[in-house]
């Protein structure tokens, strides 16, 4: 009897994740599996960090966990922390961009300092504790991962967060990645995203009108206010060449 309820139990849950596989295709966002192709090919190249392996989580406009992958062989590959760091940076991207603007978590980070005009927006909707840490661990970064299906919630502030705009120019949802440095998370997702080819970013607060990492910090003080603190300087130049090595799309709108 135990056996049956144990296959029965499996079964629902495969049955369960095809469904959201489905789903995500029709709304337009990456499948488990186009995510973590793109992902573990982006890990292999030089994105200024120390070169670990890395979560991604992808939410739809509602915040909805729609996939939940890693780079490494197996769970342990990577920071056990880094997983839900990754949901709460791609809950965080969607909740705070919009269909004309993108805002990444990396340009949420000065303003939100202390004295900065969004202080506290960090401790603004709480992240689902009951989400973040439910279901068995071996299912955890797989087709059934147990986030799949819920939202998560929760706010970043560093580098790893992006919305996801289609080629109309409409936005989907966002991704987050986690497991290095903020700067090489930032570096990793940007390429993540043009992989998957959701960047068709309508308007952004950087110098290129777009939503990346600004590094702009003197003395504490960001000039434009969306500043990012410096990791090193290869994380830097590799953020400054973004825009012309994996440049972002215009839509049709555009």
């Amino acid at each position: 009897m135990k056996k049956n309820k144990a296959v029965l139990t499996t079964f629902v849950s495969m049955l369960f994740s095809i469904i959201f596989s489905f789903q995500s295709f029709a709304e337009g966002l990456p499948t488990h599996a186009e995510t973590k192709e793109a992902l573990k090919s982006i890990v292999g190249e030089k994105n200024g960090g120390f070169g670990l392996n890395m979560w991604a989580t992808v939410v739809d406009r509602d915040g909805v966990v729609k996939s939940v992958v890693f780079s490494g062989n197996d769970r342990g590959d990577q920071w056990p922390g880094s997983r839900i760091i990754s949901a709460q940076k791609a809950n965080t991207a969607n909740a705070f961009s919009l269909p004309g603007l993108a805002l990444s978590t990396a340009n949420l980070f000065a303003i939100t300092q202390p004295g900065g005009s969004l202080f506290g927006l960090q401790h603004s909707n709480p992240i689902n504790t009951e989400v973040a840490y439910r279901g068995p661990s071996e299912n955890i970064g797989t087709l059934n991962d147990p986030m799949v299906g819920y939202k998560i919630g929760g706010v970043n502030v560093f580098g790893g967060g992006l919305a996801l705009y289609d080629r109309s120019g409409k936005i989907l949802g966002a991704i987050g990645v986690s497991g290095d440095s903020a700067c090489a998370d930032h570096n990793i997702a940007w390429k993540l995203r043009h992989k998957l080819n959701l960047d068709y970013v309508p308007k952004g607060v950087s110098s290129t009108q777009d939503d990346n990492i600004v590094y702009d910090i003197t003395d504490g003080v960001s000039a434009s206010g969306w500043g990012h603190s410096e990791c090193s300087p290869d994380a830097t130049e590799i953020a400054r060449e973004l825009p012309k090595t994996d440049p972002i799309r215009s839509s049709e709108k555009q």
